[in-house]
């Protein structure tokens, strides 16, 4: 009977690791992140020292989504802060 053909057989080598770190970010990143959170902020409190007539007077109730979805773009870049 023949014989079959050798594999050549290599030692295992796991997968490296990436080495580079994440680049931080820039100077401007912080002073934004924090003037969404607080433009965010005020808007809802406008909106309810108002009673909702104000900051948008014909949108009533979206007022206070507005106001939380500019909050949320702070908080989704405050995930990101290195």
């Amino acid at each position: 009977m023949p014989e079959s053909k050798q594999r050549n057989k290599g030692g295992y080598e796991a997968p490296r690791a990436k080495t580079a770190a994440p680049k931080p970010n820039g100077r401007f990143f912080a002073p934004v992140m924090v003037g969404f959170l607080i433009i965010g902020l005020a808007y809802i409190v406008a909106y309810y020292l108002t009673q909702g007539d104000y900051p948008i007077p014909g949108l009533t109730n979206w007022n206070l989504l507005i106001g939380i979805g500019i909050a949320l773009v702070g908080f989704g870049m405050l995930t990101r802060w290195r």
